[in-house]
């Protein structure tokens, strides 16, 4: 993501690159287009990876204070294993 100055020192976000979005989660391609696709089974690496992805950005938004790891940790899990269910 890009930055730029502002003020004494401080940097404030500029626009992310059109690859951010993607590895969010928030592809091109419509709801419609993924469903005709066959999906294939993830990978037990794969599926921890998602997790340990989705704990990091939880961790961030609480500002990685400590002592809620677990929670993200196990909040993640659910979150992924529920998106994974669904399709």
């Amino acid at each position: 993501m890009g930055t730029k100055q502002a003020g004494a020192g401080r940097r404030t976000a500029r626009s992310a690159s059109p690859s951010a979005g993607r590895r969010m989660g928030f592809g091109t391609k419509s709801g419609a287009a993924r469903a005709r696709q066959p999906q294939r089974p993830i990978t037990p690496e794969e599926r921890q990876r998602m997790i340990a992805e989705a704990a990091y950005f939880r961790a961030l938004r609480r500002g990685f204070a400590s002592g809620g790891e677990v929670q993200d940790w196990l909040e993640a899990e659910a979150d992924v294993d529920a998106r994974l269910q669904s399709g």
